[in-house]
């Protein structure tokens, strides 16, 4: 018996000549849809092989109803029950490549619904991270001592990075490669990695982050938030925070958005000190 029924919805890759087609269905939900907004806006350049925007098209074959970024994160957008038979059948035939799948709940979770019979088990389903957004002045003090990181600072930034990441996911990504410290450095040349460095007695160290991950529509998404272990309780969340959001509305975005796991619970009322509220719910499958 068939995992799925056809539907009368079509899937195919865009390219420049969608850009502004692709956007325009990024721009129903800004916040919801910022990733992959960081995609669409690319559309057209010379980008890295194997990833694809894919556009769905239903009775209107001039422009897409919804989205689906399919590189390093499989990020639907705007993604209905309608458009599920296409994109689980372009997305099984191009096996699975992504390391998440990852966006508003409710289209995470049923397009994974649809594919969790044919692709490899996750190591966790993350189904209610909720979407928190400010899109004001910082409802906190502000940490006077949070800066940019320079390019001088990538030495120490990739290690509190890989820490950060390793105590949210489980794994260590420098192992499978060189790509997350790159992506690391790359931030921090960007002028979109915040730091608070404080010297030990060994040298100086990082004990506050915060990476603005993405930056599409109007919306900075803050990625990569850490506090080092040692100097937690002290704080340094809400006011770091603050000035990232002080820092980023007034350079980089007028809204600034987060996603968080909601059994985080200090996070969530860090995050609310500052001033952020809840917007939506995302979902992750992570493999």
């Amino acid at each position: 018996m068939a995992l799925w029924r056809r539907s009368s919805a079509a899937v195919r890759p865009l390219d420049g000549r969608d850009r502004d087609a692709a956007l325009a269905v990024c721009a129903l939900d800004p916040v919801g849809s910022v990733v992959a907004a960081v995609q669409a806006e690319r559309l057209g350049e010379r980008g890295a092989g194997g990833t694809e925007m894919l556009g769905i098209y239903g009775t209107d074959a001039a422009r897409p109803e919804a989205l689906c970024w399919a590189g390093a994160n499989l990020v639907p957008v705007q993604v209905r029950e309608r458009h599920l038979d296409h994109l689980v059948d372009h997305v099984r035939k191009r096996g699975r490549r992504c390391s998440s799948i990852v966006g508003p709940a409710e289209q995470v979770l049923p397009l994974w619904n649809r594919l969790s019979p044919v692709w490899s088990r996750p190591r966790e389903v993350r189904a209610d991270q909720p979407s928190m957004v400010i899109d004001h002045g910082p409802a906190s003090a502000t940490d006077p001592r949070v800066r940019l990181a320079t390019v001088e600072d990538v030495e120490i930034v990739v290690p509190a990075s890989v820490a950060m990441f390793t105590e949210e996911v489980g794994y260590d990504p420098t192992t499978v490669g060189g790509a997350y410290a790159a992506r690391v450095a790359e931030l921090a040349v960007a002028g979109r990695t915040y730091v608070r460095v404080e010297d030990t007695g060994d040298g100086p160290e990082v004990i506050f982050k915060a990476d603005v991950g993405a930056l599409a529509l109007g919306v900075a998404q803050i990625q990569g938030v850490w506090v080092h272990p040692e100097h937690r309780g002290r704080g340094l969340g809400s006011s770091g925070m603050a000035a990232v959001v002080e820092d980023v509305r007034a350079r980089l975005a007028p809204t600034v958005s987060l996603y968080v796991n909601s059994y985080n619970t200090a996070a969530m009322a860090t995050y609310r000190r500052v001033g952020f509220h809840r917007v939506g719910t995302y979902a992750t499958v992570l493999f």
